[in-house]
């Protein structure tokens, strides 16, 4: 195991092709056909380079979708359940909406048959379900309500934009908090 802070730096370009390159081939032959050679070759390094980074394929990958992300959630105010959601659901709609339909279906091809790159996957959703939801104030919220909005939101959004082919406005997000998720999640006082 190599020490820190002995022998060269890394080369974060290094680091930034290599990331490229799996998510370009992973959206070009899907997860099955994509190989270590392929993206050492189209990243322009050995793939000992990549060894020394990602422990197999499913690392690498995971390591290039984290990069990958844009922003981080919001942080919410005190304005209440209604508008905190609003806030989450419209910066995740946008979140979704950026990704590349080939490389969300690459991925969820591979999830089915790699468990190791399912894993890796599973992780970064709860962090960034954690995340998202920290954001939603707990006393409005009915049981399990958090667990619930990190299932039904993000697939709510995703076949809006990948199944049915329409995008997530205003008004969507709207519909999708006051019809849909409000009456899921919200505490009512006369629930036992």
């Amino acid at each position: 195991m190599p020490v820190e802070g002995v022998g060269r730096p890394r080369d974060a370009r290094r680091d930034e092709a290599i990331h490229a390159a799996a998510l370009e081939l992973l959206t070009e032959v899907g997860y099955d056909q994509l190989s270590i050679e392929a993206i050492a070759a189209r990243a322009g390094v050995a793939k000992t380079t990549i060894y020394r980074r990602y422990r197999d394929k499913a690392a690498l990958v995971a390591a290039a979708v984290e990069r990958r992300q844009g922003s981080a959630p919001p942080v919410t105010g005190a304005g209440g359940l209604r508008e905190n959601l609003l806030t989450v659901v419209g910066w995740l709609a946008r979140e979704i909406a950026e990704q590349e339909i080939g490389l969300l279906g690459a991925l969820f091809a591979g999830m089915r048959g790699d468990p190791r790159l399912a894993e890796e996957m599973r992780r970064i959703l709860r962090r960034d379900e954690a995340a998202m939801t920290a954001a939603l104030p707990g006393e409005e919220l009915a049981p399990g309500a958090v667990a619930l909005f990190g299932e039904v939101a993000p697939a709510v959004i995703v076949h809006r934009i990948v199944v049915a082919g329409q995008r997530c406005d205003e008004r969507f997000v709207r519909h999708l908090v006051d019809d849909i998720l409000l009456p899921l999640l919200g505490q009512k006082e006369n629930r036992a």
